[in-house]
């Protein structure tokens, strides 16, 4: 045979020069074939170069076994190859049953064995096992072997006995870097921070020791954890100033350093220093600049990326999400899909919350689809998400299917479905849920007395209201904040009561915020307190002296009262200190396009001609569907309209999803739009695709409209006009964000 010739050479135990240990699968079989033919294959001398390949192969690991039983009276060495080749294993339990196999025997090991030995009790965190390996390896000396100390201390800290690893580090007469390295990623494993910055210092002190990138990652990652910024750039320095070698590891965990601390730029040196990136270097610089709100160059970096995996797509629709850019972060989980990425829990639980900001049902129906289909583990954070964006798109009766089919429900799964119930109207079922989880023994949170006293706020139980806010710290420990009276403030309020709500301002054991008192001041206008109003309007003045809103509001107070003296006194105040003043409305012409507008009232019709707008199908009282309004200009501009409540003479409100309902004939249209504002103005702008291309015209300024002001400003609408009747209603909706009003007047005669 043509390979016998060397093949013998090889096994040869002549003088000739050893031959370099075989590297190849062929080679290796070549070998054992060969001994096999010849029965050297039970021999532990001539069968240990196979077995050590097979041995350092885990896919090969069960020819190891098969090979090793064959021999005859394996020697320590081959024990040792074994025990090795497992401990490094998908198995490494069987490394230990190895051991204790080869103690069985006869032989007790030695400094290699225990090595190995102590590597496997690490990884399988058997501590007694170890304890009981450490005895052995002391009474037959190795107690001094600097190797076999090193393994001994990676154990104990890899099994979490802090202690232990200690005790032999203090004892060791000889330490090397690995000695110290063990020690600190123990203390680090364990979240023993500060003793992670301890033993650096105490190292750098040590002779003939000088830290690597191993040391300087578990360094750096203990400031971070700490938030000590002023030691995290000192090690910065140390690493420049004794050349420790960045590789990767350490590289990501300085970006993610900086980026922690709002510092992009220096994250970006860092990555662009960097020889060697993996995803998780580009998903850290992508969080970097996603903490300060940059996502312009989260995106370049996102687009330029070689490689993302479900991280990167989810830190860049969570950086869209906290920089107010919901939009995109929807349309970020569709690139995602066209992808075919699956997205995880955590993805899930980003989008679900972008969805619930612009009130994309179709996007989150999707969602929850997708994880029914296709099986997306989920847990209680995914089913609180679901909860919170069918609540905040205005479909109750889907939250509520998703919270009876939650296995595990937390506290804040009750207060979504509490607060989504309150703010949908549906205060009695609210309620319901508040008992129900007390009943189970679920702790309220100060989130769920807010959504329950809002409850109590819209169904007008004042006395059920203020029991509740007295339960708070008496029964349930929950010491109220600024919001919960607020709350209180509104719940009398909307009730009349405001003597009561003023007097309870007055005993708040903290200063009111401005926006309690502008809760009061609403009030006093609805229920044409002046006196009390006046008392407020100076108080918000005082508070708050340079919002121009503060003084248009009381001067209404004063108009509505024909005190045109308290109306002079505002506006010769606001020349006096300067206030910026709203853009008037005679400044505007609008030039946009409707794309469906609902309602019932003549006095579209009339506002649409003071706006210069052309009405292609006349509007009248009753219809259900208003017409079409085409615009003068571009055909790229689109707005939605609301119904004009203020000044409606109709019976009815359309809702913009088209779904229509009949109020009764005691209750008025303003009333019925108060029952759902928030899904009406909601599902207006998401029907009409409003987005960050999309000027918004919104028609009437009353609770619908003002709620679908917040939800165009909410989908990225670049430029909301709203157009009303009436002059306080127009300053309320300047003071909420929008860019433009329309003064329209009811008094112009149009023929229809």
């Amino acid at each position: 045979m043509n390979h016998a010739k060397p093949i013998w050479r090889h096994l040869s135990t002549t003088a000739a020069p050893p031959k370099p240990p075989i590297t190849t699968l062929a080679s290796t079989k070549e070998l054992h074939a060969h001994l096999i033919r010849t029965h050297l294959h039970k021999g532990p001398s001539s069968i240990s170069d196979v077995l050590r390949f097979y041995t350092q192969s885990p896919p090969h690991l069960n020819k190891a076994h098969f090979v090793f039983n064959q021999i005859e009276q394996p020697t320590l060495m081959v024990w040792n190859l074994m025990i090795r080749g497992l401990s490094q294993s998908e198995k490494p339990s069987e490394a230990i049953r190895m051991y204790s196999r080869m103690r069985q025997q006869g032989l007790v090991g030695n400094n290699l064995t225990f090595i190995f030995v102590f590597k496997a009790c690490a990884r399988v965190s058997d501590v007694v096992c170890g304890q009981k390996a450490q005895a052995c390896a002391m009474k037959l000396g190795f107690e001094s072997y600097l190797y076999v100390n090193n393994a001994l201390i990676h154990m104990y800290s890899s099994c979490g006995d802090l202690g232990c690893a200690q005790k032999v580090f203090d004892e060791m007469h000889e330490r090397d870097l690995v000695s110290w390295n063990s020690l600190i990623c123990g203390y680090s494993q364990c979240n023993r921070y500060k003793e992670v910055l301890g033993l650096f210092e105490a190292m750098k002190v040590t002779e003939n020791v000088r830290a690597d990138a191993v040391t300087m990652v578990k360094v750096v990652l203990a400031c971070i954890q700490l938030g000590e910024w002023g030691i995290a750039d000192c090690m910065v320095k140390y690493v420049e100033e004794n050349n420790v070698g960045v590789d990767v590891y350490l590289g990501n965990t300085t970006i993610d350093m900086y980026g922690r601390r709002g510092l992009p730029r220096l994250a970006r040196e860092v990555f662009d220093r960097m020889r060697e990136r993996n995803v998780v270097s580009w998903n850290a610089m992508i969080n970097g600049y996603a903490k300060v709100g940059n996502m312009v160059d989260a995106r370049k970096l996102f687009d330029r990326m070689p490689n993302r995996d479900v991280i990167s797509w989810t830190s860049m629709m969570t950086g869209y999400s906290q920089a107010n850019q919901h939009a995109e972060a929807v349309s970020l989980f569709r690139e995602m899909m066209a992808a075919y990425v699956r997205p995880d829990k955590v993805t899930v639980a980003s989008v679900l919350s972008a969805c619930a900001h612009v009130g994309s049902l179709d996007v989150g129906e999707a969602v929850q689809e997708y994880i029914r289909k296709h099986g997306v583990k989920t847990d209680v954070y995914v089913g609180n998400a679901l909860i919170d964006m069918y609540c905040k798109c205005g479909v109750a009766e889907k939250a509520l299917a998703v919270f009876q089919g939650m296995d595990k429900k937390d506290s804040i799964s009750w207060t979504s479905v509490i607060s989504g119930l309150a703010v949908n109207g549906f205060a009695d079922s609210a309620h319901e849920f508040f008992s129900q989880m007390l009943k189970e023994g679920i702790r309220p949170t100060h989130s769920s007395f807010v959504g329950i006293l809002l409850a109590c706020a819209h169904a007008g139980l004042v006395d059920k209201g203020l029991e509740y806010f007295k339960s708070m710290e008496k029964v349930h420990g929950l010491k109220p904040e600024m919001k919960h009276y607020g709350c209180v403030v509104d719940l009398l309020s909307r009730s009349g009561k405001l003597q009561e709500a003023y007097e309870f301002m007055q005993n708040m054991p903290m200063v009111p915020d401005i926006i309690v008192w502008r809760i009061l001041l609403g009030a006093c206008q609805v229920h044409g307190n002046l006196a009390l109003a006046e008392i407020v309007s100076n108080k918000l003045i005082e508070l708050d002296p340079s919002n121009s809103g503060n003084y248009i509001l009381s001067s209404n107070n004063y108009a509505l009262s024909h005190r045109w003296d308290g109306v002079a006194k505002m506006r010769g105040l606001m020349d006096e200190s300067n206030v910026q003043k709203p853009f008037g409305p005679q400044d505007v012409r609008i030039q946009m396009k409707a794309v469906g507008i609902c309602g019932s009232d003549v006095h579209y019709l009339k506002a649409m001609r003071v706006a210069d707008f052309i009405v292609k199908e006349p509007m009248v009282i009753g219809h259900e569907c208003a017409g079409i309004i085409e615009e003068f200009g571009s055909e790229d501009m689109k707005f939605f309209a609301t119904p004009l409540v203020l000044c409606s003479l109709a019976n009815q409100v359309v809702h913009p999803a088209d779904l229509c309902f009949k109020l009764p004939g005691n209750v008025s249209l303003e009333e019925g739009a108060m029952c759902e504002p928030l899904s009406v103005g909601v599902h207006a702008c998401r029907r009409a695709n409003v987005g960050p291309e999309t000027n918004v015209l919104v028609m009437g300024a009353g609770p619908i409209g003002l709620v679908t002001l917040l939800a165009a400003r909410a989908f990225g609408a670049p430029r909301i006009v709203i157009a009303n009747v009436d002059d306080y209603r127009l300053s309320v909706a300047k003071t909420l964000g929008a860019d433009e009003i329309v003064k329209v007047s009811t008094n112009i005669q149009v023929s229809l």
